[in-house]
């Protein structure tokens, strides 16, 4: 400014005394001049000449490649080969700029994974609207691998049923079912659990079309969780984990029996005793009482 010719006067002012008359300080002044757009002519220019290839037609040169190539998920390097061996002079790191800015890496032209159906909720708001079945196995000194099938309700994690045997076939995965069902509805009669779905996972066991067909002749819809997500059959998933943290880690069982009595006891105590989060740090047992206590007095 001290430096430009008053339109009026034609005279030159210090910048001291111009923001003196405006009243405004000079580092006032600086900070709104740093403040103020560039101008075309005052922007940053890369140095040295522009490259005979726009970006623009780089970008059509890309996509032309990658459409004709017989090959999936190549990415940029060969892009850039192929570019150079047509006489296409233009560096490996501006074509990677270019499909970086365009989602044409090799990652962002696979198969999209489809919308994952599933809202993220599995607790139910009552009892008897789903419960779960999942198998695990246990290793024995004697015996070797043994299975333990449960089920579990999902409003409150409950253990309903369990079997403990050595073949893990589908029958063993339904006799858990079977107990439930008489457990809670008092018998296996037809349509007895009717309105009930059964969360399992794509197993042999459950796949079956043994398994399906007796659990829709008890009224059980089946319930199957998505694909390589168990978290959608989670409170089984959770369930087999804290059994294996309380009885089964770090502990050797010389044969089957002795499997079947430590998983006996742990789901008496489980249903007791073991305190859920999600129940107010009550056990399922506990859950389970004050449910149907203020159904009752409503």
């Amino acid at each position: 400014m001290s430096q430009t010719n008053s339109p009026s006067t034609g005279c030159l002012y210090g910048l001291k005394r111009v923001c003196h008359a405006w009243d405004v300080s000079r580092s006032t002044y600086y900070s709104r001049q740093k403040r103020c757009p560039e101008t075309e002519s005052s922007k940053h220019k890369k140095p040295g000449p522009k490259p005979a290839i726009t970006d623009s037609e780089l970008l059509d040169l890309v996509k032309q490649d990658i459409a004709a190539s017989p090959f999936k998920g190549e990415g940029h390097r060969k892009v850039h080969a192929r570019l150079k061996r047509q006489n296409r002079r233009v560096g490996r790191n501006r074509v990677l700029d270019v499909m970086k800015a365009n989602n044409l890496l090799s990652p962002h032209r696979g198969i999209q994974a489809p919308q994952d159906p599933h809202d993220g909720t599995i607790i139910t708001d009552e009892p008897n609207v789903m419960w779960c079945s999942d198998g695990t196995k246990i290793l024995t000194a004697n015996d070797g691998w043994v299975w333990v099938f449960s089920v579990e309700e999902h409003w409150n994690a409950e253990c309903l049923g369990w079997n403990v045997c050595k073949v893990g076939d589908r029958f063993a995965a339904l006799e858990p079912v079977t107990q439930a069902v008489k457990n809670v509805y008092g018998s296996v009669a037809k349509g007895i659990a009717s309105g009930l779905k059964l969360r399992i996972d794509n197993g042999s066991q459950y796949t079956s079309d043994y398994f399906l067909k007796q659990i829709t002749y008890l009224g059980i819809q089946d319930s199957f969780g998505l694909v390589k997500q168990p978290q959608t059959n989670g409170v089984a998933e959770r369930f087999n984990r804290t059994l294996k943290e309380q009885i089964l880690n770090g502990r050797i069982f010389r044969n089957i029996e002795e499997v079947r009595e430590a998983v006996r006891q742990f789901v008496e105590l489980y249903n007791t005793k073991w305190l859920l989060g999600k129940l107010g740090y009550q056990s399922p047992l506990e859950a389970r009482r004050s449910y149907y206590k203020l159904k009752g007095a409503a």
